[in-house]
């Protein structure tokens, strides 16, 4: 029985970065490794890491993405890939270096963001715990 070639779509905040069909495979990265989905798979959820997002198309061959961390969804022919930052390109050197420089690093204010946010929910914590005590 033939399969149905797979749709993809990689979706970022706030545009669609790319849309293709006539998907013939996909690998992607997960923290547990890299895995591979064919149209005939069922369907699946899977959290990706930052890496490179390989598809591949009757038309355009083998294609590199490089993309942050985010979800990828299977529903039937349809595959939906949520990512906060994408850069694509032909070059897997270029892009992996990508990767390694702009996603696996936070940037300084990213940073500054996070810590922030600790401390308030520490002492959202520690006011919660000594009104409990009161």
């Amino acid at each position: 029985m033939p399969s149905t070639p797979m749709h993809l779509k990689i979706l970022l905040p706030f545009q669609v970065f790319a849309e293709k069909a006539g998907v013939l495979r996909i690998v992607a990265e997960t923290r547990e490794g890299s895995f591979g989905l064919l149209p005939q798979r069922l369907d699946c959820v899977a959290a990706l890491a930052p890496g490179i997002l390989t598809y591949e198309t009757q038309s355009d061959g083998e294609m590199f993405v490089a993309v942050d961390e985010g979800v990828l969804v299977k529903t039937g022919a349809e595959v939906l890939v949520s990512v906060r930052r994408a850069q694509g390109g032909a070059d897997l050197g270029q892009l992996r270096a990508a990767v390694e420089r702009d996603f696996l690093t936070l940037d300084a204010h990213e940073q500054d963001v996070r810590a922030v946010l600790a401390k308030m929910e520490s002492d959202l914590v520690r006011r919660m715990a000594r009104m409990h005590h009161e």
